[in-house]
């Protein structure tokens, strides 16, 4: 008896905790829905044959110009640098050890951190082909005068691709040919230049390599380690920018940490702050006077999560005490995050004091995604990301800004410790939900939080990997959209940069997922060819328009392809649960285009998908379409009785 009274007490304890559990995870989803979900109304007017006007050709001085640009950097373009992405490339254990292990599925936390195309830990092993050889460019050894005066020399050689199964840090790389020239951006600067200066873009944004300009660790003073050669050629390639009639965005520290600064631990130490500044005095007094707008770093919360705290880039090999404690107040995020805020108030300082003669925008890109909970109990996991990664890096640096500058891809669905692919969305290639509505939202909750500051928006990134290109152009029409609206609200935004012009080497994913406006053929010279997007581009940035026309063109051929059930390559490999590897993949897979409706305005949230959310609308779905309906009947009798008017009753004598 004592043993089935225990029990019983020990079941209603346990439901107990169970309601209490779910009550408050009810009610967190609630606030959270509240605030990031709730249904809005577009301030567009679908109707118009213009959507959206851009003033890109201000006829008076008072007025405000919003600009268009194209985007890319060093570590996407250049070739002839031996910098850390290159030896990470390069580096390829071949561990047969670790061809034993599981894939892992992203990191929720982490994965919500990435830029598009920044993928984490590794790529999953693939089968390469047997025999086929692929070409490559292998850098001699030379002295480091010779390379502190710019020469370098190559010899090609035939690399057979592996016959087994293997691990590389960087995905779908070495199955393409020369992968280290990248898009010869270095040597040959024109090709991207006159693609970029023909779309109409007014503004350029290019970065410059602080590995390149300080190959060594300038232990006792930058006398020989520094490589002003090189900062002459960026001097002479900001030139070449602004002859073709664009305005020059520079950014500094574009997720590329010289090896030599890794080897010691990187941002984890306040020297690094010190160097950082030796290169931005360098850069600064070279080319202070050619340079309209200043990014002092891209994305740092990215570029520490995955390199500190996930040792998936170069530069981190974080050990198994820093992973563990990494988000902790006094964990290594926060440490990296600490003395980068540092350094971009001390570039910011340093840039003003040396352009006191022209005006000098100085600002960071801050990477944004909209990142909302598949289940109920996803709503703690989705706060804590957005704790981390959404306002504290800038809150730190409010007062260091001329401009906020936001990255923008898309969404993620996090599930438990994952994140979740939801086969009703649309992806790009590497895994990032299409949402321009999110983008929206987001502009509306980094104004209310820094209108007190007073200073304009830029979106400094945006855009798709989609190598059939039908994405691609509904994507940045319907981003647009976006924009407009949150301007049409009061959200002072100066200009939209698309990312990017040609198809490029993307972080850890490599040369898979396709971002360029332009394709790229790898085999025949880095040929280019233009894709239908360039054009598109093209006549909205040089017009300012989004035509209800183009929209409803571009929109009817991506779901002309969804209705034929037409696939196109996906870089993720996903489990039977739904959830994405970690890391891209050397070879893609095929999903399908989806018919949803996902354009600016029209996207409708679904419900929460755990099975929960899902057994518990099932059950409550009659109960409320029962009460609806008793509601309307009730309504209507009231309606009936309000109808009824008494007549005067008439009496003949």
């Amino acid at each position: 008896m004592t043993f089935v009274a225990l029990f019983v007490s020990a079941t209603k304890l346990a439901g107990i905790l169970a309601t209490v559990t779910v009550a408050a995870n009810a009610f967190s989803f609630s606030r959270y829905r509240k605030k990031n979900l709730k249904p809005f109304l577009s301030p567009i007017d679908e109707s118009s044959d213009t959507l959206a006007l851009f003033n890109v050709n201000p006829s008076d001085e008072g007025e405000k110009e919003f600009f268009f640009g194209l985007a890319t950097a060093p570590a996407h373009v250049e070739d002839r640098l031996d910098d850390a992405w290159l030896q990470f490339a390069e580096n390829d254990p071949c561990d047969k050890s670790d061809i034993q292990q599981e894939p892992q599925t992203v990191d929720a936390i982490l994965g919500s951190a990435t830029g598009d195309g920044g993928s984490q830990p590794a790529s999953l092993s693939v089968k390469e082909e047997a025999g086929k050889a692929i070409k490559r460019k292998k850098q001699l050894k030379i002295a480091m005068e010779a390379k502190i005066r710019g020469y370098v020399k190559y010899v090609e050689e035939d690399e057979p691709t592996p016959t087994e199964d293997y691990h590389h840090n960087v995905a779908a790389w070495h199955n393409v040919p020369h992968p280290e020239e990248r898009l010869r951006f270095w040597s040959d600067p024109d090709t991207e230049l006159k693609l970029a200066k023909n779309t109409g873009v007014g503004v350029f944004r290019m970065g410059i390599d602080w590995t390149r300009i300080m190959p060594e660790e300038p232990i006792g003073g930058l006398k020989g380690t520094v490589n002003y050669a090189a900062m002459e050629r960026y001097k002479w390639i900001i030139n070449r920018v602004r002859s073709y009639g664009m305005k020059v965005m520079l950014t500094l520290f574009h997720h590329s940490l010289p090896p030599w600064a890794g080897e010691y631990g990187g941002w984890k130490l306040e020297k690094t702050v010190d160097y950082f500044m030796d290169f931005t005095r360098i850069v600064v007094d070279s080319v202070a006077d050619l340079v309209d707008y200043w990014v002092t770093f891209n994305e740092p919360h990215v570029f520490c999560m995955l390199t500190y705290c996930a040792g998936a880039w170069p530069g981190g090999n974080p050990d198994m005490l820093e992973v563990a404690t990494s988000a902790l107040p006094t964990g290594v995020f926060n440490q990296t995050m600490h003395w980068m805020a540092i350094a971009h108030s001390k570039a910011y300082d340093y840039i003003h004091k040396q352009s006191a003669c022209s005006k000098s925008n100085v600002g960071v890109a801050h990477h944004v995604s909209f990142m909302r909970p598949y289940g109920l109990f996803d709503v703690a996991a989705v706060s804590l990301a957005n704790s981390l990664t959404l306002f504290p890096y800038l809150d730190s640096i409010s007062d260091k800004m001329d401009f906020i500058g936001l990255n923008y891809y898309g969404q993620e669905v996090i599930s438990g410790a994952g994140l979740k692919l939801v086969e009703t969305d649309e992806y790009s290639e590497s895994g990032r939900g299409v949402y321009p509505d999110g983008l929206y939202r987001m502009l509306l909750q980094f104004h209310e939080r820094y209108k007190h500051l007073n200073v304009p928006f830029i979106i400094t990134e945006n855009g798709v990997s989609d190598e059939t290109d039908l994405i691609r152009r509904p994507y940045f029409l319907e981003h647009l959209l976006a924009i407009y609206a949150a301007m049409i609200k009061g959200v002072p935004i100066l200009g939209y940069l698309f990312w990017t012009i040609s198809d490029n080497w993307e972080w850890a994913d490599g040369y898979g997922p396709k971002f360029g406006l332009v394709a790229v053929d790898r085999s025949n010279n880095l040929a280019r060819i233009p894709r239908p997007s360039y054009n598109l581009f093209t006549k909205v940035a040089t017009s300012g328009k989004v035509t209800r026309q183009d929209r409803e063109r571009a929109w009817n051929e991506l779901q002309g392809a969804a209705k034929e059930r037409k696939t196109r390559p996906f870089y993720r490999a996903v489990n039977k649960q739904g959830f994405m590897y970690a890391g891209g993949l050397d070879e893609p897979i095929h999903r399908p285009f989806v018919e949803r409706d996902w354009k600016f305005g029209h996207y409708e949230m679904e419900g929460l998908q755990d099975p929960f959310s899902r057994l518990s609308r099932f059950f409550l779905t009659p109960l409320l379409s029962l009460k609806k309906m008793r509601k309307a009947k009730a309504k209507n009798r009231k309606d009936e009785k309000e109808q009824l008017v008494l007549q005067p009753l008439e009496v003949s004598l």
